[in-house]
């Protein structure tokens, strides 16, 4: 049986994604790191991040037993943005971004 071809655009996140999977074990090839680093460089574009926090929600993570976003982090994060408070969204998706790494990658204090 064949796989479907991967999305038309070879460059976009959707297909670096269907062409390696989401992976825990490497970082640097970690779909949903990409789109935690994405939702952080458009913090002026609350519609974006919208977009990709609700992406991100409907995706398992098992450390937490979760969804990678949780609805209400969602929420916060949004109301955050259009507050015109970029930092404190910033501080509310790395909380989540820390959650989905797990213990091994946090940085030690």
């Amino acid at each position: 049986m064949s796989e479907p071809p991967p999305p038309r655009d070879p460059d976009s996140v959707g297909t670096r994604a269907y062409r390696r999977g989401f992976k825990r074990g490497d970082r640097r090839d970690d779909y949903a790191m990409d789109r935690f680093a994405e939702a952080e460089a458009s913090l002026g574009d609350a519609e974006r991040v919208n977009r990709i926090l609700l992406e991100l929600s409907r995706y398992y993570n098992p450390l937490i037993h979760g969804p990678i976003v949780d609805l209400d982090s969602r929420r916060r994060i949004l109301e955050a943005l259009e507050a015109g408070n970029p930092d404190e969204a910033r501080r509310l998706l790395n909380e989540r971004r820390t959650l989905y790494q797990g213990p091994a990658e946090r940085d030690p204090d």
